[in-house]
């Protein structure tokens, strides 16, 4: 039966071992490299703070039953685009800007755990919506901060803000902005194509002066190389041109006389219509000065609300990031310092509960062994008073009956002293004579030396200062009263037996 008792507590012990390990191992959880190990639950402190969860990228790590749980956040990056429209620029102008944002959870460890507190939980679609409404806010922003030719030629700068910006308030979630990518700008006014056309404008003249230039330089060089020829011509003709330029000035002058009067009516007129264009020019000039002024005072004005719409803005983001501080900082603060407040006075009172129950247990115990100690003395003070009275109140026969009744284990303790002494073990050579021993061999005094060496009891009893009784000492008995001491018997002396010589 208690072998069977035996083999049945064996197999429970190798069954719950077994369970054991296989709960270990099932408990036991690694992180692949493309997820997040959070593990939330009873997770101990960090900078003496309690932690909400323990996030792992990389590794394993065991997870207890009961007090803690596990999930994976997937590190799979995702696009998410953004239709960006009627954005208010810089100079009120409404553009439109398509891009298209690449984000994940990031590796991070605080952003990491920002991610476990507000993410875990969250389907993928869900987490997308989130990031979308923080995206649309912060391009709306930056748009607000730009003009339009910076976000349209200096696309590295407007890149760089949106990443700034974004990145910030993406990590408060706990993601990081992966990519940005801008696909085309337009606007409703049509502000983008005239600089478009602006541009190929200025692109195709550019490439006409060039033309122009070289073909000037051509002609150039070709009339040089004519003028050349022509002079050389010119001196061979000129004799022959003299004579017939003089006959020709004649006619010459009075051609020309004529020519001025008409040049002259040409020129009044010329002036005419110059004077009626300069006063053209001067009204138009005019009611260009007066519409630029106007066009400026309009958009310093847009300007100016605008500046006022963001100052609001920025006031409400600073209350808004003030309560989230105050929410994620000193709220939990506040919490955990009320926990300390509330485990020292616990521990506290568990030390005052415990001192108390020592001090009770001490003082019940010392009573007890003042209970014992008392009733020890109490028993014996019985006693001694008993064996007074049994000696007729005299308190020396009494210590005498004391002494009587311990006298066996004197006699004991002296037997003791020559109890181990063989004598069958001793070999005396003794020629029998009396001589200088007053005739006795020299066995008996051997023997007598060594009897007299264990102490008498007359001599015990004076060490202790008391006196042994005379019947104890050998002495006759004396008549007291009637009574007669008992006689004193002396022992023989027994005389050892030669040991015969072989």
């Amino acid at each position: 039966m208690n072998g069977e008792y035996f083999l049945l507590i064996i197999v429970a012990v190798v069954i719950f071992v077994f369970i054991l390990i296989i709960t270990f191992l099932r408990r036991y959880k690694r992180c692949p490299s493309d997820r997040i190990l959070v593990i939330y639950g009873k997770v101990g402190k960090k900078n003496l703070e309690s932690r909400t969860a323990k996030c792992i990228h990389g590794g394993a790590a065991f997870i207890w039953p009961v007090i803690q749980d596990y999930e994976f956040l997937d590190l799979t990056p995702f696009s998410i685009e953004i239709n960006l429209r009627s954005a208010l620029s810089k100079q009120n102008i409404r553009v439109d800007v398509p891009s298209r944002f690449t984000v994940g959870i990031s590796t991070e460890d605080s952003v990491m755990t920002n991610a476990a507190e507000r993410l875990l939980g969250l389907s993928q679609q869900d987490i997308s919506k989130l990031a979308e409404d923080i995206l649309f806010g912060q391009l709306r922003l930056v748009v607000a901060t730009m003009d339009i030719e910076e976000i349209n030629s200096n696309r590295d700068k407007f890149l760089e803000a949106v990443s700034s910006n974004v990145e910030a308030e993406l990590k408060k979630i706990g993601l990081k902005l992966i990519n940005v990518n801008v696909t085309d700008l337009n606007d409703e006014s049509g502000y983008i194509i005239a600089l478009g056309k602006e541009a190929a404008a200025k692109a195709i003249n550019d490439a006409k002066k060039s033309v122009a230039e070289k073909n000037r330089d051509g002609e150039i060089g070709q009339a040089e190389a004519e003028k050349e020829q022509r002079v050389k011509v010119a001196g061979a003709l000129a004799y022959a041109k003299i004579g017939e330029a003089d006959a020709m000035r004649q006619e010459r002058v009075k051609t020309s006389e004529a020519d001025a009067l008409a040049v002259e009516g040409e020129n009044l007129a010329k002036i005419t219509i110059a004077n009626s264009d300069a006063k053209r020019r001067e009204q138009q000039a005019e009611a260009e000065r007066i519409a630029i002024s106007a066009e400026k005072v309009k958009r310093a004005k847009a300007l100016e609300d605008a500046y006022a719409a963001e100052k609001i803005a920025e006031e409400i983001r600073a209350l808004r990031d003030k309560a989230t501080q105050y929410a994620n900082v000193v709220v939990p603060t506040e919490i955990d310092k009320q926990k300390i407040e509330i485990a020292a006075d616990a521990i506290a009172e568990q030390t005052r509960r415990l001192a108390k129950g020592e001090a009770d247990a001490i003082l019940l115990k010392m009573q007890a062994e003042g209970k014992g100690i008392y009733e020890i003395l109490s028993k014996q003070a019985e006693g001694f008073d008993k064996i007074v009275k049994a000696a007729g109140d005299n308190s020396r026969d009494a210590v005498m009956l004391m002494i009587a009744d311990k006298l066996p284990e004197i006699v004991k303790s002296q037997v003791e002293a020559i109890k181990n002494l063989k004598i069958d073990k001793i070999t005396v050579w003794d020629n029998m004579g009396g001589g200088a021993n007053g005739g006795k061999p020299t066995t008996a005094n051997f023997l007598s030396g060594m009897l007299g060496a264990v102490p008498p009891f007359d001599e015990l009893f004076k060490m202790a200062g008391m006196e042994l009784p005379d019947y104890l000492k050998g002495k006759k008995p004396v008549i007291d009263e009637g009574k007669i001491e008992p006689p004193v018997i002396e022992a023989e002396e027994v005389k050892p037996k030669p040991k015969s010589e072989k």
